[in-house]
């Protein structure tokens, strides 16, 4: 089934993937679709990252605006063939944002394969999207190293947020490992980030990649076994 431009458009559009001629200028870039998060880390015996499980919630007025334009039958509800429409729109809606995952390993960037299992369903009239994901190359969690995990739109056109701490869970850490939440203070990442926050990151948002130094994450250190 192919699907159609409004379709495509909609979901560029709210989920991050705006297109070049539609980009957001300073005055209104903010958020205009939420969602709630959970990531599910899970780490092999050997200190190996083997998968991030992520779950987002959105929002009902946007889960509205997506049950609207693709219910098809006008019943209402999504069917089963309805479901797996939506969930390749949005798959590649948001593949070049590269799902919106953010994975350092020492502050540098970690390539995450693509999702082959992404899925969109609804509950409680919420859009809920699920996928899983894992590095391209083998990350493993060492002692003196530091690697995090989150979820930021570099658009700011959608705000996915862990509202709990408890919404980020590590499954198999080694014990030499801990995990801690971090929530930066917008004002403190804004101070520590002086130097790239220009004039033209302010004139064009949608230019620059500085939504993640807001964005909450988790982050893994471990420590020599004594």
């Amino acid at each position: 089934m192919r699907n159609s431009p409004s379709q495509l458009k909609i979901l560029s559009l709210l989920l991050g993937g705006i297109l070049a001629a539609m980009a957001p200028t300073a005055a209104n870039a903010h958020p205009h679709v939420f969602a709630d998060a959970r990531l599910e880390l899970t780490v092999a015996p050997d200190g190996t990252v083997e998968q991030l499980a992520h779950v987002w919630r959105f929002d009902d007025i946007f889960s509205s605006t997506v049950l609207m334009e693709f219910d098809k039958n006008g019943d209402l509800q999504l069917d089963k063939n309805e479901l797996i429409d939506l969930s390749h729109v949005i798959n590649s809606s948001i593949a070049e944002f590269k799902y919106f995952q953010s994975v350092l390993a020492d502050g540098q960037e970690v390539k995450m394969v693509r999702p082959t299992d992404l899925a969109a369903d609804f509950i409680d009239n919420r859009l809920l999207i699920v996928f899983s994901s894992k590095p391209e190359e083998p990350i493993k969690l060492e002692p003196g190293h530091t690697v995090s995990f989150g979820v930021y739109d570099p658009t700011f056109y959608t705000a996915i947020d862990y509202v709990h701490d408890s919404d980020m869970v590590v499954t198999g850490l080694p014990k030499q490992c801990a995990p801690k939440v971090v929530r930066p203070d917008p004002d403190e990442a804004i101070a520590q980030n002086q130097g790239t926050l220009t004039e033209a990151f302010f004139s064009d948002p949608t230019g620059n990649d500085m939504s993640k130094i807001f964005a909450t994450r988790l982050e893994i250190n471990c420590t020599a076994k004594e």
